[in-house]
Formats: C-alpha cells, structure tokens, sequence
C-alpha cells in the first residue's frame, strides 16, 4: 500500500530539485535497436563536452544538481564524476550501462544497481543514495525492484512516472513523494506532473521541455509551486544542449524527432528556468536529515 510522503512545509521559496541523467547520445533507450553496445566503445564520446557546459551554467546560476550517472560512463570518466562532486552537487546512480529494470531478472537487477552505486562510491568518495531507472522502468510489473534498491541501501528512487507513455509510465501511481511499500521502505520521487481532467501531463523536463515553448514548461512548473504547494522534480540529458552530436540516420521519424527537436533551443531555456525558479539537490529537499 502506497504512503504519501508529508508535503514540503516552509516559509521560504519552494525549492525544486534539478536532475541530470547522465548518459551519452547513443546509449538513449530509442536507439538500442540501432546501435549496438559493443559499439559504445569505437563511437566519438560528447558527454565530457555537454557536462562541462551544464557545469558552467549551473555554477553561474549558483544552483546544486543531482546528477544520475551511469556506472559504464563513470568508470571511464573519472574525472568527470569528481568534478560533480567537487562542485557541491549529489552523486547518484542512473544504473550501470542504461538497461532497463524492466528487462532484467532481480538478480541481474541487483548485480546492475550494487555494481554502478560501488563504482560512482569509490570514484565520488560519498554515499549514493539516490536512483533513477533508465526509462523511468519500474513500474506495476516489477515493483519488487524498490526492495531490491533498498536492500542495495539505496534511500530513494526517482523511476516511477505517472503518466502514460508508450515506453514507459505507471499513471495509477501518486503524483508527489510517496512510500510504496510503507515507510520503512523506499522512498520515490516521481517527475513532476500537473494534473488536467483526471489526466496527469508531464511537467518535469525531458522532450517535453524541448517540443514545448519556455512559456508553458515554466506556467506547468509555478502551477505545481503554487497550487500544489509541492516540490517540482526537473530532469534533462547532457546530450540535450548539444545540436552537434553525431545524427543517427537509420531511426524512424518519431524516434528522430523525439530525439532531435529543438536542441539547439535548450540550453537557453535551461539557464531561463535556473533564473525562474529556487533549485537544490534531492538530497537535500527530500531526506533533509541526511
């Protein structure tokens, strides 16, 4: 039985929490089908190039992230994750090489989630306590997942989504932090949604801050500050500020267009949206007794 967490209670600006999934282009779940993981190794890397643009802004802006990485990015990148570290921002785990909780067994599920939280541990020298199932993965079919983080001593997981989506989603799912199996257990944290004729839309990041104009991203987001009285959960990829990526040219229309449009667009909204609104790390607005 799900538990909701208490809502945020201040007097002070709500903070938002600000997320990068730290993945690079071609490990995106979309292009699983066309390009190989053996591959990963030989194609031309921009993640170090896009982190160290987010970096910037978000030092400029004077604003702390939670960057969701992954183990097979960290391990050859190690300089990468200490520099997130050395700049005051949480370190968390995106899983070892972008498979998806879904398509694995939980002993495969568990060897991934144990595997990416030692290495990020050990490169970063701070506890992981965070995780975000590449594809917001976990849902009504393999909920047996949130046990598994837990018993990793993972503190919370950002992987439910409640919206419906054709990769992904698990609409029934609360909108706001809550305990899926009671408050001894896991805590999630769900992207933002605004709630429209009993209809969830996202409102968190990801294409959608991409395909809609700044205007409505940001109303979406003050919506949720203001009449839900809650903490928005913000997410985008590093590979999302870069328009000179390498294009994929064997992908469908929907898969190149959810992949491609607007970017040259975002990082001009991201530093918008890093002035309209209060941020912080997860960590610290959600388990503000760590």
């Amino acid at each position: 039985m799900s538990i909701i967490a208490p809502a945020q209670v201040s007097t002070q600006p709500i903070r938002n929490a600000m997320t990068i999934d730290v993945e690079d282009y071609f490990q995106v779940s979309a292009f699983a089908p066309h390009i190989s993981r053996d591959s990963w190794t030989n194609l031309p890397c921009r993640v170090e190039r896009n982190i160290d643009c987010i970096l910037a802004l978000l030092s400029a802006s004077q604003v702390k992230a939670t960057f969701f990485t992954l183990g097979w990015i960290a391990e050859r990148y190690p300089a990468l994750v200490k520099r997130i570290v050395a700049e005051g921002h949480e370190l968390a785990s995106h899983g070892y090489g972008h498979l998806r909780a879904s398509d694995q067994t939980p002993d495969e599920f568990r060897e991934d989630v144990s595997s990416s939280k030692k290495i990020l541990e050990d490169l970063g020298g701070q506890a992981v306590l965070g995780y975000r199932a590449p594809s917001f993965s976990i849902g009504t079919q393999n909920l047996w997942a949130l046990d598994v983080l837990l018993n990793a001593g993972y503190r919370y997981s950002s992987s439910i989504y409640p919206i419906q989506h054709d990769h992904y989603g698990m609409p029934s799912a609360p909108r706001f932090s809550f305990y899926p199996n009671g408050q001894d257990g896991l805590l999630e944290l769900p992207i933002t949604t605004v709630r429209f004729m009993q209809k969830n839309f996202p409102a968190g990041g990801g294409g959608y801050f991409r395909l809609f104009p700044y205007q409505l991203s940001r109303w979406l987001l003050r919506r949720v500050n203001q009449q839900d009285k809650q903490s928005g959960i913000f997410y985008f990829h590093p590979w999302e500020i870069d328009p000179e990526q390498p294009r994929q040219e064997n992908i469908g229309w929907k898969t190149r267009f959810r992949h491609y449009v607007n970017l040259d667009r975002t990082e001009n909204r991201l530093k918008a949206l890093t002035k309209d609104f209060q941020w912080d790390r997860m960590d610290r607005i959600f388990l503000p007794n760590t």
